[in-house]
């Protein structure tokens, strides 16, 4: 249990650097730029975003897979990883581009095109990276890979949006930034120019690729319920009304570091646990933390969401406080799906997660395309909580039923519930004191 805490301590100061620096990027955005170039940004991202998810191969979770379990020694997987990379960031590459050219209504400008498209090359090569830490449970180095980057992004957003005034374009110059810095840093602390071998790992890639493609492919079937509001937005609905849909949903994206502080250390556990039952049932009490946690966020979010929206954004964005107050609901009870897929991806089972969100996705499109020409980014944020919440609980069913044990169990809360936190407040106080 000291070393879960230690983990936690780690992932917490991970996340709350994360929070802070993107925070603090979309603050500048906001009040530099205005709604409708808020919403060109939203609108550029969210292609290359979707093949983060496709480009990556889900190669990450099947490194991090295959290392717990020790099926390859490291530097056959990172040569491996290293061929990978090369073919998916061209692929990626040139198809991203393609897809904001001919669909987005930003599309008809170049410049801003290869900007946005900029930095795949390089989120990919620190992707595949994390998996390598993941695998090995360096988790304080796996949380460098997250929170650098928006560290490096907020200190060149605040000189080229800001110093230089260079607008949308600082913007997007300053999202390449983060991810160039720490793919630089990677390369050179793994030693990967070894990996760039003639030598190519056909066992390696065979098993990476193809335990990574159902990865990848429940990761954008999710990815896309995530995404596919936006998109839609963009092609029903103005820039402003996506603006004022991006700076809403950025909030709740933030709370969801919420139990994604828990699922970075329950996927890599999950991965090299030896008795699974016995885990699912730990991720249990997770679980149950993770929603009180974000339950009484949710509430004091929901009360003081125009305050908190018109302090962060500026006036312009209060209609984004509505878009935040109709979200909340979905995205407590999806909660349920963020820590329990963890566990069952963790377990190299993936594909359960298509069983809930095939269907919520489909019900999230035909929602969209009904709400967002009458009420715009409201449509699209009610549509998105209803899926949410249907989502959640298919995948507990799912879940429940994949690891043998009943629902009742899984939200049953107990007395042992709160030892973690006493242990946690315990080794924080420990940590305090050695301090001083």
């Amino acid at each position: 249990m000291h070393k879960f805490i230690k983990d936690l301590l780690s992932v917490m100061l991970s996340k709350a650097g994360i929070i802070l620096f993107s925070l603090g990027r979309a603050i500048i955005t906001a009040r530099w730029l205005g709604p409708e170039l808020n919403g060109t940004i939203t609108a550029l991202a969210v292609y290359p975003a979707l093949f983060m998810t496709i480009g990556s191969l889900g190669v990450s979770q099947a490194t991090t897979f295959y290392i717990g379990k020790g099926t390859f020694n490291i530097e056959s997987i990172k040569r491996g990883i290293a061929q990978l990379w090369l073919f998916s960031t061209i692929f990626s590459f040139i198809v991203c581009f393609v897809l904001i050219k001919e669909f987005s209504s930003a599309g008809n400008n170049i410049i801003l095109i290869l900007l946005a498209t900029l930095p795949i090359p390089f989120n990919l090569f620190n992707t595949y990276n994390s998996g390598l830490f993941l695998g090995q449970n360096k988790i304080s180095s796996y949380n460098k890979i997250n929170w650098l980057p928006a560290f490096f992004i907020f200190i060149f957003s605040v000189l080229l949006i800001i110093v230089f005034k260079y607008s949308i374009y600082g913007a997007l110059m300053a999202a390449v930034a983060g991810p160039l810095f720490m793919a630089s840093y990677l390369f050179l602390k793994n030693d990967f120019i070894k990996s760039f071998s003639l030598k190519i790992e056909y066992k390696v890639i065979k098993s990476l690729a193809s335990l990574g493609v159902v990865y990848a492919i429940s990761l954008l079937i999710i990815n896309l319920n995530y995404k596919a509001d936006v998109v839609l937005l963009d092609k029903l609905s103005t820039p402003y009304q996506l603006g004022i849909y991006s700076k809403g949903v950025a909030l709740i994206e933030y709370l969801w570091e919420i139990p994604m502080l828990f699922s970075t250390i329950i996927f890599a556990r999950s991965a090299v646990s030896k008795d699974g039952e016995a885990f699912s049932k730990k991720v249990g009490h997770l679980l149950r933390l993770s929603i009180i946690a974000i339950g009484s966020i949710s509430i004091i979010l929901m009360l003081l969401s125009k305050f908190i929206i018109q302090l962060l954004f500026g006036e312009a964005f209060l209609p984004s406080a509505q878009v935040l107050t109709l979200l909340l609901p979905g995205v407590l009870l999806l909660t349920i799906f963020k820590v329990l897929n963890m566990d069952l991806a963790g377990k190299g089972k993936p594909w359960v997660s298509m069983k809930a969100m095939v269907p919520a996705l489909i019900l999230n499109l035909v929602l969209n395309f009904l709400f967002i020409p009458k009420y715009g980014a409201n449509g699209s944020a009610l549509s998105s909580t209803i899926s949410y919440a249907m989502a959640a609980l298919l995948f507990l069913y799912f879940y429940a039923k994949e690891v043998k044990v009943r629902v009742s169990d899984i939200l049953y809360y107990s007395n042992s519930d709160f030892d973690i936190i006493k242990q946690f407040i315990i080794s924080g106080k420990q940590k305090i004191q050695k301090s001083l």
